[in-house]
């Protein structure tokens, strides 16, 4: 029987949706309000879910105050309060649309996730426009 087990947390952040080989009116065409040079922010909601086997020992998928703490020292300390352009190493590169930052955060938590078990990401830019990543 497989079970699918969610955390949910938020964290604040600011970022600016920009390619640098893109002219500024491309730029402002493509990502509008959300190329702002000054950058702009958004409250994100983060929905984790582990599908996975009921332990039969204890009861769980998994402990959720382990989940709480993993997603608290992985994705929270690390994009919390952040610019995630300028602060967040993952997007030296990378435009930090709603799809990449949740694909970072799915790639953060993976390797602490026992590999027999499913990872979803679900992060909410808004509260009506949210991205899934499921690997």
């Amino acid at each position: 029987m497989r079970v699918k087990v969610s955390r949910k947390s938020s964290f604040n952040a600011a970022h600016r949706l920009h390619r640098p080989n893109w002219s500024d009116e491309k730029n402002q065409d493509i990502f509008g309000k959300c190329n702002n040079p000054r950058f702009h922010g958004h409250n994100y909601d983060l929905i984790v879910s582990v599908t996975g086997e009921i332990d039969q020992e204890t009861g769980f998928v998994m402990d959720l105050k382990v989940l709480k703490e993993l997603v608290h020292e992985q994705v929270v300390e690390a994009l919390d309060h952040k610019n995630l352009n300028i602060d967040v190493p993952e997007f030296e590169n990378l435009n930090p649309t709603a799809e990449n930052i949740a694909v970072v955060i799915w790639n953060k938590l993976r390797p602490h996730i026992d590999m027999g078990k499913e990872l979803e990401v679900v992060l909410y830019e808004t509260p009506r426009n949210f991205v899934t990543y499921s690997g």
